[in-house]
């Protein structure tokens, strides 16, 4: 009928639709067949990720009659406070250096005498905490005996945390290394016999451990402290627990700490030290509330486990708190770091939960910021996505069904675009195969002489690229050839096809035993 749209539905197929309209068969595209089916790879699914970021902190920025006029009226207070301030970490260092001298062997408690002369420190703190605009402290509840938790944990927002706490427990803490080295305060901290972690090697983080064990074991040493999330967050969501704490599997006391605020949230998140420090001094009075939780044991049956451990205390933490829980892991920090500082944007949507792509794909943080370099480095948008341009430039596949293929493989959202979680759970989803790594192999294993030349090479991506050009030839060698040798050695071949997992459809004719060239 003229000038009426019909739409008619015959049997279809699952991938087939077709649309009548004006009595014309217009044929909807099918997406492109999947291109690793040939190692049993099912097609990527990304269960959809909560747009939040427990990094940010939500006043980076400050201005407006109000600030304007109490930054006025509290010029003369804020000289006093910096001269507190200051008088503050002269004594406690003075005290802490007097304290520390002559103390050789660190993997002893301090003696009574250095520990009473520490007090003078801990007021000092408290002063610090002061000269601050904490004139007064909430605390609900009280800490545990020693003997009956020898381990606390505490969620961390601002660096007026530990400070805090070295007033309040003297804990001996664990930290990162670079601590040891900062002005001042490495020596104040040294006398907490803090425990040195470098986070991102599996050697010190089980050195760590085993201290934390003898630590906790001895009566003679003050209450193990750790800030299980490794990082500072906003207050507003919990992000994934480290297990140092719970590994030893002694019982552990949470401790929360809120910051309640109307004009000026204290988390340090995105925000620089000395503009922090800058804000808390113009403010009339920085509100601070710590609660003490009722002591979690650590084991409640045959079938616990650490990770169930530190889950029972996260969830705890986060009740207390009105938090949410997340799978997003300190890792999730480092990248939205370092794509802030490639992009200069907003960098929260290359965020990707690190401890569900940790625990589903056993990803490392340092392996996820390797795939992060390659994402950056085929140019994303402003908003974080790479279109098949790009990412087919990058790779030199050229523009071939081939590999619309691999980037459609990718793109799960059929958006024309990825994002970085998509291409990181892509990449590891391909290589967690149990197949894979047998595919590779076979895959050189049809070289000759053990070695694959440029040559070689050309002539197997003609089998499974069209349109493919000397130059993409050249682009992939390079990317194959990791020692620049000009020749693709087994090492070479494996290590290449570890970084760049969705590289195999280029072997799959090798794998198959066939020799054949992709018909259009």
């Amino acid at each position: 009928m003229n000038g009426v749209t019909t739409l008619t539905a015959p049997l279809l197929s699952d991938s087939d639709a077709v649309i009548t309209i004006h009595s014309d068969s217009v044929t909807t595209p099918s997406p492109p067949s999947n291109p690793f089916d040939f190692l049993s790879v099912a097609p990527l699914t990304i269960p959809e990720m909560t747009p939040i970021d427990p990094f940010r902190n939500h006043t980076p920025g400050f201005g407006g009659v109000y600030e304007w006029c109490k930054m006025l009226i509290l010029l003369p207070v804020v000289v006093v406070r910096l001269a507190l301030f200051g008088l503050s970490i002269c004594i406690g260092y003075a005290v802490t250096w007097v304290a520390l001298r002559g103390w050789k062997d660190a993997s002893r408690p301090l003696t009574a005498w250095r520990r009473r002369m520490m007090w003078v420190t801990r007021i000092s703190a408290r002063c610090i905490l002061f000269s601050f605009g904490y004139h007064w402290i909430r605390r609900k509840g009280k800490p545990a005996p020693r003997e009956i938790a020898p381990i606390v944990v505490s969620n961390h927002v601002s660096y007026i945390d530990p400070i805090y706490y070295f007033y309040e427990l003297f804990p001996t803490i664990v930290a990162s290394e670079s601590h040891d080295s900062m002005p001042l305060v490495g020596t104040i901290i040294r006398a907490m016999q803090v425990i040195y972690v470098d986070r991102f090697s599996p050697a010190s983080r089980k050195a760590a451990v085993n201290e934390i064990k003898r630590k906790a074991a001895s009566g003679s040493f003050p209450r193990v402290m750790l800030f299980p999330e490794g990082t500072t967050t906003n207050g507003r969501f919990m992000i994934s627990f480290q297990p140092g704490a719970f590994v030893p599997g002694y019982p552990v006391q949470p401790v929360v700490v809120r910051y309640p605020h109307v004009h000026f949230d204290q988390s340090w998140g995105n925000v620089s030290l000395a503009k922090l420090m800058f804000r808390m001094f113009f403010q009339f009075h920085n509100f601070m509330e710590v609660e003490y939780l009722p002591v979690v044991p650590p084991l409640e049956s045959k079938l616990d486990s650490v990770s169930r451990f530190a889950e029972r205390t996260a969830n705890a933490m986060a009740s207390a708190l009105n938090a949410l829980p997340t799978n997003l892991a300190y890792g999730d920090l480092m990248i939205v770091s370092k794509a802030r500082e490639v992009t200069k944007g907003d960098s929260s949507k290359y965020m990707v939960e690190m401890a569900w792509v940790k625990n589903t794909y056993d990803v490392s943080t340092s392996e996820a910021m390797e795939l992060l370099d390659q994402f950056l480095s085929m140019n994303p948008d402003s908003k974080g996505r790479v279109g098949f341009h790009n990412f087919s430039t990058a790779f030199g596949l050229g523009f071939s069904p081939l590999s619309e293929k691999i980037f459609h493989y990718f793109d799960v959202e059929n958006k024309g675009s990825i994002t970085f979680r998509q291409y990181l759970v892509g990449s590891a989803h391909i290589r967690k195969q149990e197949t894979f790594w047998g595919a590779c192999e076979k895959a050189f294993e049809k070289s000759t002489n053990f070695q694959i030349s440029l040559s070689q090479l050309g002539d197997i991506l003609k089998s499974t690229l069209t349109y493919i050009t000397d130059e993409n030839v050249s682009q992939i060698f390079n990317i194959f050839d990791i020692n620049n040798d000009k020749i693709i050695s087994r090492d070479d071949f494996m290590t290449c096809l570890n970084k760049f997992p969705f590289l195999i459809p280029l072997f799959k004719h090798q794998i198959n035993g066939e020799c054949l060239v992709e018909i259009v």
